[in-house]
């Protein structure tokens, strides 16, 4: 599975790469929701774990961008935020992602987000 982790803090998205190698995916990082969407203009990926609060282009922003595109149609897309309230879990999930993963996270945490055994 190749995915794709963008959030703006280096520190969120070591451990989730980390993670992910070892269960045997490849990976791509991105700092900025901008970063994200011109990375998967020319390099296609199965999931992203989109952070969602990022200066400029927010992950909700990022999300409703790759919702509104066909060809992205199929992307398995993980909010990865520190935002757990029970609201905001609805929003982020009626704004179009598949799955919430709140910070700080574990590995079972992660591999359960993305669907991996």
């Amino acid at each position: 599975m190749k995915v794709l982790i963008v959030d703006d803090q280096k520190i969120n998205r070591t451990l989730p790469s980390v993670l992910l190698k070892q269960a045997g995916c490849e990976v791509f990082e991105a700092d900025s929701g901008e970063a994200a969407l011109a990375l998967l203009r020319t390099c296609p990926v199965d999931a992203v774990l989109l952070d969602i609060s990022m200066p400029g282009v927010s992950g909700m922003e990022v999300c409703a961008k790759l919702r509104q595109e066909p060809a992205w149609g199929h992307l398995h897309i993980v909010a990865y935020t520190a935002h757990a309230l029970p609201s905001e879990r609805s929003e982020i999930l009626a704004a179009g992602f598949d799955e919430l993963l709140v910070k700080p996270i574990n590995r079972q945490s992660l591999l359960d987000a993305l669907k991996l055994p």
